[in-house]
């Protein structure tokens, strides 16, 4: 079963039964019931959606039965076509739309796709409001327009260019800066639409662009997920034509991993420390990631006078954190930048203008950046439990066990101590509890996981 509905949206592979995976049927019924929350909530006949996809090759036919249902609905549709999640994002506010929906699975394998869903600012629907999507879903209790009262149609192709302007204008973004360092850059944007995306604003940023995996075929070259175990071809490339570094996009754009001169990860997690080092010298406030991110954002933030604050996992908790302290710049480990100048999305393009503009006025090559920074190494466990165990129970019995320690309850329970941390979330979906770790050596963040599993078999 691949079918796995959520209150961000829904999402599943291609083909199949029914209700087991993503098939035109579920397409159809869930772009309906999205379509009738928002006319159930917004006081007003003639409704507007934005709606733009990834390049993978399920996308054009996903496209049509949502246009198509939106319509049968009699909501209006402007369709950007081939596009990034963080342009849907822009453009849904810039043409005063009333929602939208980003057709992408992220860095999910090509027999993936989703439904994303949008309010009106462009921003992703609160839990709630997805629920109440998931509700009408269930009962399929729709009404479609008459024949009348069908909704319109349009296609847009500016929403890059708009996108793009709206970056180049940021104070922050300095163009000449870093057209006189004359950068050259290997971009890997994995045949989705960072080949199309990026490259147009580089180009406007005078980089020299080498370009590998940007024809947006939908044919991903290799897993999606920007990791390092994934990204061998660029390291050689970035190394053989001796760029400055290499940029690495998800097929949606909302993740950017960096690269350095010498061919060597600059770290997913510090995408977000370095373009948080360079905003948080330029103006004091308050840095936001979401606890399972990495330690050097807040050392960051305390090295220049500024905050740190920690939300529950997942974007749309990030954003609300960021809104409540008014934050300069949030994000996620997994290099998502939230820059709230220019919208509250994860958003590529604007991490790469705000890192090159860090990079130039630094005078630094890139990996001289990165070890300016703290070391930091994060490990990853689970440890599965039969199904009777009471998680929520022995999640309380681990928080008595480290009482004495620094203790966030917000999102499962994560225990600071002095030199590391470890971050325990039940699964929502099996008895299964992820362990995070982060310390200033692979070895220690790995012991650190192995210690906290013993810990807990005790405790069971």
């Amino acid at each position: 079963m691949s079918l796995i509905k959520s209150i961000s949206g829904i999402r599943g592979t291609i083909g199949g039964k029914v209700n087991d995976n993503l098939t035109p049927l579920d397409v159809v019924k869930f772009a309906s019931a999205f379509g009738t929350w928002l006319q159930n909530n917004k006081n007003k006949k003639d409704l507007t959606l934005v709606i733009g996809r990834d390049a993978r090759i399920s996308g054009q036919m996903v496209s049509s039965l949502v246009t198509a249902t939106l319509q049968g609905l009699g909501i209006n549709v402007v369709d950007l076509g081939l596009s990034t999640t963080p342009t849907v994002e822009v453009m849904v506010p810039e043409l005063k739309a009333d929602g939208g929906i980003i057709l992408t699975a992220s860095h999910n394998p090509k027999q993936w796709n989703a439904l994303k869903l949008l309010n009106d600012k462009g921003e992703f629907i609160s839990g709630e409001n997805g629920a109440e999507v998931l509700a009408l879903a269930e009962n399929e209790d729709f009404n479609y327009a008459e024949v009348d009262d069908l909704g319109k149609y349009e296609t847009r192709e500016d929403g890059f260019d708009i996108h793009i302007q709206k970056i180049l204008e940021l104070p922050t973004v300095d163009v000449e800066a870093i057209k006189a360092k004359k950068f050259k850059v290997v971009l890997d944007a994995v045949n989705s639409t960072g080949g199309i995306s990026i490259p147009s604003l580089l180009e406007k940023l005078g980089v020299e662009v080498v370009k590998l995996y940007c024809e947006p075929t939908g044919h991903f070259p290799h897993n999606p997920e920007p990791l390092k175990e994934h990204l061998g071809d660029i390291c050689e490339l970035v190394k053989k034509e001796g760029a400055d570094m290499g940029i690495v996009v998800d097929p949606d754009v909302d993740r950017l991993a960096l690269i350095d001169e010498k061919g060597e990860m600059f770290g997913e997690e510090y995408t977000l420390v370095a373009v948080a080092d360079y905003l948080l010298k330029n103006k004091k406030g308050a840095a936001i990631s979401n606890l399972s991110s990495s330690r050097a954002l807040r050392d960051v933030a305390k090295n220049l006078d500024s905050e740190y604050f920690a939300s529950a996992v997942g974007e749309v908790n990030v954003v609300n954190l960021m809104k409540e302290k008014n934050a300069v710049i949030g994000g996620e480990g997994n290099g998502g930048i939230i820059y709230p100048d220019l919208h509250y999305g994860r958003d590529s393009l604007v991490g790469v203008a705000l890192f090159l503009t860090h990079l130039a006025k630094e005078n630094k090559t890139v990996s001289e950046l990165r070890a300016g920074y703290p070391a930091y190494f994060m490990g990853k466990k689970k440890i599965e439990l039969t199904p009777e165990i009471d998680v929520d129970a022995l999640l309380v019995k681990v928080q008595n066990e480290f009482k004495n320690e620094e203790i966030s309850t917000v999102d499962g329970v994560k225990i600071d101590f002095a030199e590391n941390w470890v971050h325990l979330r039940k699964s929502n979906t099996e008895p299964i509890i992820r362990i995070y770790t982060e310390a200033f050596s692979q070895e220690e963040a790995d012991k650190l996981g192995d210690d906290m599993i013993a810990k807990i078999k005790s405790l069971i």
